[in-house]
């Protein structure tokens, strides 16, 4: 399994088993209330390891409650909780708090509470393979600090509701305070950066768009940085891009990539979904993340994943895997976010599959499908899609898309993908909404096909024969009723599609050839005598 796979499994898995990461709201300390705003102002201490700092939590009450779980992960701990000015008790069990307000907060106020918390956060032994803030040095000796948290959720390092259901509706913010010798980036727009009088700077950042709480990152070094307008299909996106010192001349030059990555994306799935706080590339001291509007960034400015072409096909060298995934990810993830983990597969298997689409802008269909087929052969089959912890989130659920694709045509792909982006953004979704829209989308009933790939590892086998001049065939090793139409060629300029079933078909051909079967098809084939 390549670095990156391996990496992005390791992370998913990590979110499986977390109790906290996939537990949604399903008891009333957290039903009650709605998550409106986070504004977090912290200070790391480099030469301590430790961070403290509050959270001013902002929320709506959606019906009467008066114990609030706030969760927040050991070893770090919650030292104080204010509501309009009073001290409230809370309990702590684990990484969860009880939180217990003097009385019955009423259905439809907005309310904010303000915790204090502290520690020294979990670290990151393999960033970003495992979980944790990131307490690393650049090139130079210099420190250079992050988080990884998607694994954990943010309930790693600050307090907060640690779901993936109740994203801040109405943003966040974050002060981060650090040695006047360093420079502070998050998501978002730079707000304000106020010079304090012991020798430490204020950056303070923040967002505007509802944003998933384990996107929600500081990055501190010594960091350069320029700007560019990119020309959109919603007008002018600030593209603003954070390296170190050290490696603005390399940076400048990959970063062109970036306008003709977002050229296609939105040609193919609309516009950037967050213009109102940016567009961001952050080097980081990891591999990489979709941070929302400050992607984490650690590809080393080299093309594929740091020089491997993770498909095989050696298309995959043409472009920086980094900012083509990682960014595909502020569509399908930070715009579209899957309702709960056993969705997951919404995130990456559409981002997986935006390497293909990509592949295919620059450098033609074959490379796009050569590229594909690369992807095909680490499919594992080791358990279903949905529901399941596997890495097949992305290279399965990304050739199913493919083959998708080839059912419907680029056109009607394309307006899909669209449509998917405009229906559901900004929002949590799940497989079968996900399911049912294609469906609708496509006009035509693709359920078995779902139910196939995504809720079985079993590969429909094709079975065929000829006689008499007819090719002959059906689907064995399916479900029930399985129904899935099949491109071939009867001869090279010819593509037609047949509507295979479990009963025998038929169809003429000439001179005992059999027809070419598209191979951008997941299908195995079983010729019989």
């Amino acid at each position: 399994m390549n670095c990156l796979i391996k990496y992005l499994f390791v992370i998913l898995l990590l979110a499986e088993v977390n109790p906290l990461v996939s537990q949604e709201v399903k008891n009333e300390t957290r039903a009650w209330w709605n998550v409106l705003y986070y504004d977090l102002s912290i200070t790391p201490d480099y030469s301590e390891r430790s961070l403290s700092g509050t959270n001013q939590l902002k929320f709506e009450v959606l019906k009467n409650g008066s114990s609030m779980q706030i969760d927040l992960l050991e070893p770090m701990t919650i030292t104080r909780v204010l509501w309009n000015g009073t001290d409230l008790p809370f309990t702590r069990k684990g990484s969860e708090y009880l939180v217990i307000f003097p009385k019955e907060l009423e259905k439809g106020s907005v309310e904010t509470v303000v915790i204090h918390f502290q520690g020294h956060p979990q670290v990151a032994p393999t960033p970003p393979y495992t979980s944790g803030w990131i307490w690393a040095k650049d090139d130079k000796e210099r420190p250079w600090m992050s988080v990884a948290c998607e694994g954990s959720g943010a309930a790693i390092w600050f307090p907060c509701k640690n779901i993936l259901s109740d994203e801040p509706d109405n943003g966040a913010s974050l002060h981060i305070t650090v040695p006047d010798t360093l420079v502070a980036v998050a998501n978002g727009r730079l707000q304000k950066r106020t010079i304090n009088k012991n020798g430490t700077v204020t950056w303070h950042w923040a967002v505007v768009n509802t944003i998933n709480h384990y996107n929600i990152i500081p990055y501190i070094g010594k960091y350069v940085n320029w700007h560019e307008n990119y020309a959109g299909k919603k007008g002018n996106l600030d593209c603003d891009y954070w390296v170190l010192d050290y490696n603005l001349a390399k940076a400048q030059r990959q970063f062109k990539q970036v306008d003709t990555m977002l050229q296609c994306f939105e040609d193919w799935l609309g516009p950037y979904p967050f213009y109102e706080d940016g567009y961001k590339l952050v080097e980081s001291p990891h591999a990489g993340m979709e941070h929302q509007s400050g992607i984490a960034y650690g590809n080393r400015f080299m093309n594929g994943f740091r020089g491997r072409d993770v498909s095989g096909s050696g298309w995959g060298l043409k472009w920086d895997f980094i900012m083509v995934h990682e960014s595909g990810h502020e569509w399908f993830g930070n715009s579209i976010t899957a309702a709960g983990n056993g969705d997951s597969w919404i995130h990456e298997g559409f981002t997986k599959y935006l390497e293909t689409v990509y592949t295919n802008r620059i450098s033609g269909k074959e490379a796009g499908d050569e590229y594909m087929l690369g992807i095909r052969k680490k499919i594992k089959n080791d358990y279903p899609i949905v529901n399941h912890g596997t890495d097949d989130y992305y290279n399965k659920a990304a050739t199913i898309l493919h083959m998708i694709r080839q059912i419907t045509g680029d056109d009607v792909f394309r307006q899909l993908l669209q449509g998917l982006n405009k229906t559901f953004y900004h929002r949590n979704v799940s497989s079968q909404q996900v399911f049912d829209y294609i469906n609708s989308s496509a006009k035509q009933d693709l359920s078995k096909l779902f139910d196939q790939y995504f809720r079985t590892v079993q590969i429909p086998v094709l079975e065929y024969s000829i006689k008499d001049n007819e090719f002959v065939y059906r689907w064995t090793n399916c479900i029930k009723g399985f129904t899935m139409p099949l491109k071939l060629y009867i001869t090279d300029n010819n593509p037609r599609f047949i509507y295979p079933t479990e009963q025998w078909q038929k169809l003429g051909i000439l001179k005992n050839k059999p027809p070419v079967i598209d191979t951008n098809f997941y299908i195995d084939i079983k010729p019989l005598p």
